[in-house]
């Protein structure tokens, strides 16, 4: 998200004053002196980095009034926080119908210049973030709406919408969890089809036996157990478009019957006398050697270079680090909202470690990351606590654990083998020996003949010790564990530890 923000005032003092607060809470500045010199801004070269516009209401020639006219039938503008010296609530509601986000007084202290600044932007990200949603459930998301500012992206942008205007099959390259689906629809999103149905099909997912089925459709009877007709994904897809993520994993006989699809445009659902039509766009993703598949005899030759046409190469986020402080504003934003939770952003020596860790997940790892620090916060800014696996891995950093908190009289008890005489017990088979002569809690893998342990019979182990370890505080149990608090409740009845009020 742009966070430029350009401050118009005529008031050469007042502008500098503005400038040198704006860059205090870590944002880049552009300034115009009056209304006309903010549209030229806003319409140029700059207005694409432009994230706010804190504007003056009172100027000479074209006020501020002036300038929100202009910007009124314009979606793409940024959002508008007006200035004056005049508080009136007549001026404020004005400016207000007239399309600005907040109103601040002059003289405007930082601190709230700061959170106005800070709510104007957090609205204008939640709106993009809607509109990102309801472009991806339309099929018409592009690329503007991604956020790959990257320079090793710009590469997979271009390729992109080049294969926009085509209908060319795209083979996606590239690890696990880099963003090949959103890509793919972003490809449909920049072509004719776009807002026409989007089909995946992740091919590592399907069952070998019923690959054909699902893919190509069958005919009642055809089968047993087909006791209805089903249209295949190519059905679906037709007129739009029909992703095959890992589709590495086909099986050699439904690589086949797709190769045929690809030459004559057809396919044969199974159990049908004739063929039928299908019109769609293919578009494919790997995160497999496929030159390796085809060497070592596990994929057609011929249907890779059907799929290979036009190969985009989707470079892991270890080597586009620069966009990872965006990212994670845009998961601390989302995820916030999703949970109901005031945060606000993330101390800078959490980003830092974030900026410094390889991401051998790529994007969903951090996604997840994200997530799990947003649902773990207390505070309204992420901390390095709050991240303990990454600072785990990220030298000069850890992650503290906060202690326990002290048991009260209403703390409900567990029925049980959790506690024995109201006090909190560890199961029989947990470890208490450490090397520093210290307690330490364990659980162990293997039973006592060796086996591996079932894993309903460790996590039974697992809630037990959180029980004892935080005094049986349903909240902060299921918040450690990872789980909510209905769920918690769930596996406590189905291992037998029902909670009861004393």
């Amino acid at each position: 998200m742009a966070n430029c923000i350009l401050i118009v005032d005529d008031d050469p003092a007042q502008r500098r004053i503005l400038e040198e607060s704006v860059k205090t809470f870590g944002h880049a500045t552009l300034s115009a002196e009056n209304g006309e010199q903010a549209l030229e801004v806003i319409k140029g070269e700059e207005g694409a980095e432009i994230g706010l516009i804190l504007l003056d209401l009172v100027m000479p020639g074209l006020d501020g009034m002036g300038v929100l006219d202009r910007l009124r039938n314009d979606p793409a503008s940024p959002p508008v926080i007006v200035q004056t010296s005049n508080g009136s609530i007549d001026a404020a509601i004005g400016a207000m119908r007239a399309g600005a986000v907040d109103f601040v007084v002059k003289p405007v202290s930082p601190e709230r210049l700061e959170v106005s600044i800070k709510n104007a932007l957090r609205i204008t990200h939640l709106e993009g973030e809607i509109t990102r949603i309801t472009r991806k459930a339309t099929g018409k998301l592009t690329f503007g709406d991604l956020i790959a500012n990257a320079e090793p992206m710009r590469r997979v942008i271009e390729l992109g919408l080049r294969a926009g205007q085509s209908n060319i099959p795209v083979l996606i390259e590239g690890e696990s969890g880099v963003g090949k689906e959103l890509i793919a629809r972003a490809i449909q999103g920049e072509s004719e089809r776009a807002g026409k149905p989007f089909v995946t099909v992740n091919c590592g997912a399907i069952p070998e036996n019923l690959v054909e089925s699902i893919l190509f459709g069958h005919e009642k009877g055809s089968f047993t157990g087909a006791s209805a007709k089903r249209d295949g994904k190519f059905v679906e897809a037709n007129g739009g478009t029909l992703f095959l993520d890992e589709v590495g994993e086909l099986p050699l006989e439904a690589q086949v019957k797709l190769l045929r699809a690809l030459q004559e445009g057809e396919i044969d659902p199974v159990g049908a006398k004739s063929p039928v039509k299908v019109d769609f766009r293919l578009i494919s993703a790997t995160n497999q050697d496929m030159i390796k598949m085809v060497s070592d005899g596990q994929f057609r030759e011929d249907l890779y270079y059907r799929l290979n046409v036009f190969p985009v190469w989707v470079p892991p986020l270890r080597e586009r680090m620069e966009e990872v402080a965006e990212l994670v504003e845009h998961f601390i934003e989302r995820f916030a909202t999703e949970e109901g939770k005031k945060i606000s952003g993330i101390a800078s020596d959490a980003l830092e470690m974030l900026q410094r860790y390889p991401w051998p997940g790529n994007v969903r790892q951090l996604e997840n990351a994200v997530f799990r620090a947003v649902v773990l916060a207390d505070q309204s800014v992420l901390q390095v606590n709050e991240f303990p696996q990454i600072a785990a891995h990220v030298e000069g950093f850890e992650a503290m654990t906060p202690p326990a908190p002290e048991p009260k009289d209403e703390t409900p008890q567990i029925d049980g083998p959790a506690m024995i005489g109201g006090e909190a017990a560890l199961p029989a088979t947990m470890s208490l020996a450490g090397n520093s002569g210290q307690e330490e809690l364990g659980i162990p893998a293997l039973d006592q003949t060796g086996d591996v342990r079932a894993l309903e019979d460790i996590e039974a182990d697992m809630i037990r010790l959180a029980i004892g370890r935080y005094r049986g505080h349903m909240t902060e149990i299921a918040k450690k564990l990872g789980i909510g608090r209905s769920t918690l409740y769930r596996k406590m009845r189905e291992f037998g530890l029902e909670a009861h009020t004393s």
